[in-house]
């Protein structure tokens, strides 16, 4: 909004001329993102907590697990309204509103947003501990997943082709399919933030390492002459994409402050869902979705340990993990929280490093 206030101005005001810039307007957008999220997070907080909107610490699963967490029984949740609200206002004062990306990315995150909130409400208001029905979740990201792809094949330059790290001339042509694969990028990034949302800052942190490298990445993609140098796929007007992401960065450091260890918030399914399926429709706008993989990894080891639990699980009736996700094995080894949470985080910049590294590699 912003931009199309000011910048228009730039005869009036050299200064004006600012507003241009994609990593001005980034910068901004992740400077007001934080603020919003600092500013407004104690008095959300504290309407959480009048309102009695507590997290529930169930004691069925591990007896040893539930010592190590009844201390954050009634901890405000559904906390990622705050992280929402930062998102998009700043992305909407800083980004330029006319551009599709931004358009559908924004739409797509209030989506999942509205998807994880029903799941919160049920859980804390109506107090059904499962919340959604697994099936009405998945069905919530697919109408999505199908909206978006169809929308990509039918009014954008994006093609339906797979691009992989590391492989310069290989691209597979996916066809019909890509609806699929869109639907499938877009559930697994949701819900892999959702199953990484188990300790006091672990998720927001690993979404801040995330997103600011899908920040960098849509800034790239959006500028020909680091395409044509990188030799990679160039998506015009994919750089305003960066803004969001920033926001996203600036959001989630805000909400840190308030979400680290002791929590005093912690962001339920509204702030999971959101963050997971934002990063996941940047990585399939700018044709990076393989790298979710590595920019991710952190969200993938978490799934995939749930996964093999299930499997391990039915095969041998033994488990194969402590507990699943991994992070609490970790617990349940006998590591300290703040431990688990700092050495993900370590790993998760080693891993967003690397993805970045591939951009030459091509």
């Amino acid at each position: 909004m912003l931009y199309h206030i000011f910048y228009p101005l730039r005869d009036l005001w050299f200064g004006f001329n600012v507003f241009k810039y994609i990593t001005f307007r980034a910068a901004m957008a992740s400077l007001t993102a934080f603020l919003i999220s600092l500013i407004f997070g104690p008095a959300i907080i504290k309407w959480l907590k009048d309102l009695n909107f507590g997290q529930t610490i169930r004691r069925e699963h591990v007896e040893p697990l539930y010592d190590l967490h009844k201390h954050k029984q009634g901890t405000p949740t559904m906390g990622g309204a705050l992280i929402i609200l930062a998102i998009t206002v700043s992305t909407l004062l800083w980004a330029d509103m006319v551009n599709q990306y931004v358009l559908l990315t924004l739409a797509s995150f209030l989506w999942l947003g509205l998807l994880g909130f029903t799941d919160d409400y049920i859980k804390v208001v109506k107090k059904r501990n499962l919340g959604l029905t697994p099936r009405m979740k998945l069905l919530g990201q697919v109408i999505l997943g199908l909206l978006i792809s169809m929308y990509i094949m039918a009014f954008t330059p994006i093609p339906t082709m797979l691009s992989v790290p590391f492989v310069k001339h290989f691209a597979l042509n996916m066809g019909a399919f890509y609806i699929l694969f869109v639907i499938l990028v877009l559930t697994s990034a949701s819900n892999a933030v959702n199953l990484t949302d188990g300790l006091d800052g672990l998720a927001i942190g690993c979404t801040v390492i995330a997103a600011l490298s899908y920040g960098v990445l849509s800034y790239i993609t959006g500028n020909f002459k680091f395409t044509d140098y990188l030799n990679i796929f160039y998506l015009p007007g994919s750089g305003e994409l960066s803004v969001f992401c920033a926001a996203m960065v600036g959001a989630g450091l805000g909400f840190l402050w308030f979400n680290s260890y002791p929590a005093s918030i912690f962001m339920g399914d509204t702030g999971s869902l959101s963050l997971g399926g934002g990063i996941g429709i940047v990585a399939i706008f700018i044709k990076k979705e393989l790298l979710l993989f590595v920019v991710g990894g952190i969200f993938v080891i978490e799934a995939s340990s749930v996964v093999l639990q299930v499997i391990w699980f039915k095969l041998t009736k033994k488990r194969l993990f402590l507990m699943s996700p991994i992070h609490h094995h970790f617990q349940l080894l006998g590591w300290s929280e703040t431990k688990i949470i700092i050495r993900f985080w370590i790993v998760g910049i080693i891993m967003a490093l690397f993805s970045l590294s591939t951009l030459k590699l091509q």
